[in-house]
C-alpha cells in the first residue's frame, strides 16, 4: 500500500506517463497532483505539435490536394471519429501501451484531415489563430485549474451545446449558409472555451479517485485527449474569423 507520508519526490520527463499502481507514492497531494495534471499537458501539448507538423508536411507534400474531390477525403475526414469511438469504448480493453499508440495515431491522421486549412487560409493567419487560440486555452484552463467555482453544472449544459453544433454543421452543409456559419463558430468558441476550463477542472477532481490505481496512466492519456479536442475545436472556429482565405 502507498506510503503517501514519504517525503520522496518522483520527477517526469517530457510527455511522461505516472506509473500505475502507487505512480505517486512517497509525495504529497497536491505534489502529484501537479505531476499528474502536467502529464495530460505534455501529451496534449506533443499532439498538437505532431498534427501541425503531420498537417503542414500534408500540405507541402500535395497529399492534401491529392484527396481533395476523391471518396478519399470522406475516409480522412472521419477518421479521427472512428480514433475517438475506439479509445472511448475499447478503454478497458486496451493496454496503456496500446491506449498509446491509438493516441498517437489518432493525433497523427488528425493532421491530415486538418491539412486542407493549410489551402484555404494564408500561413500568417493560421500562426496568428494558432497563438491567439494557445493564450486563451492556457488561461480558461489555468481558471479552471485555480477556481474555487463549481463548474460541474456546466458539464451537461456544455455537452448539448455540442451536440446542437453538430446537428446545425449538418444543417448548414446542404444549406450553405453564410449566417448559420457565423454563429456556429461564435457558438464553437464559446462553448470550447467553457469546455476548456470545465475539463480542467473535472480532470484536477478526478485525481482524487485514480490516484494510486491502475488506471492513471490511462486518465492521463484520455485527458489529454479530452483538452486536446478543446484546443483543436476552438483553434477550427476561430479560425473563421481570423482566418484570411488564400
Amino acid at each position: 500500500m502507498a506510503n503517501w507520508n514519504e517525503t520522496e519526490r518522483t520527477r517526469q520527463g517530457f510527455g511522461s506517463v505516472p506509473r500505475a499502481g502507487g505512480d505517486v507514492a512517497g509525495v504529497k497531494y497536491d505534489e502529484g497532483l501537479r505531476s499528474y495534471m502536467l502529464s495530460i499537458y505534455n501529451y496534449m501539448g506533443s499532439a498538437v505539435l505532431l498534427t501541425g507538423l503531420v498537417a503542414l508536411l500534408s500540405a507541402e507534400s500535395g497529399l492534401t490536394a491529392a484527396f481533395i474531390g476523391t471518396p478519399l477525403m470522406w475516409v480522412v475526414a472521419l477518421a479521427p471519429l472512428g480514433f475517438i469511438l475506439a479509445m472511448s469504448f475499447g478503454l478497458h480493453k486496451m493496454s496503456q501501451s496500446t491506449l498509446q499508440i491509438v493516441f498517437w495515431s489518432f493525433a497523427t491522421v488528425m493532421g491530415v484531415s486538418m491539412s486542407t486549412i493549410f489551402l484555404q487560409f494564408t500561413g500568417e493567419s493560421i500562426a496568428l489563430t494558432f497563438f491567439a487560440t494557445a493564450g486563451a486555452f492556457a488561461g480558461l484552463s489555468l481558471w479552471g485549474y485555480t477556481t474555487k467555482k463549481d463548474l460541474s453544472g456546466f458539464g451537461t449544459f456544455l455537452i448539448m451545446g455540442v451536440i446542437g453544433l453538430l446537428i446545425a454543421m449538418v444543417l448548414n452543409f446542404f444549406l450553405q449558409s453564410g449566417t448559420l456559419a457565423f454563429v456556429i463558430s461564435a457558438l464553437g468558441v464559446l462553448i470550447f472555451a467553457g469546455l476548456t476550463a470545465y475539463d480542467t477542472q473535472r480532470l484536477k477532481r478526478d485525481y482524487a479517485h485514480l490516484r494510486g490505481t491502475e488506471m492513471m496512466g490511462k486518465a492521463v492519456i484520455m485527458g489529454a485527449t479530452s483538452l486536446y479536442l478543446d484546443f483543436v475545436n476552438m483553434f477550427m472556429f476561430l479560425l473563421q474569423f481570423l482566418g484570411s482565405r488564400e
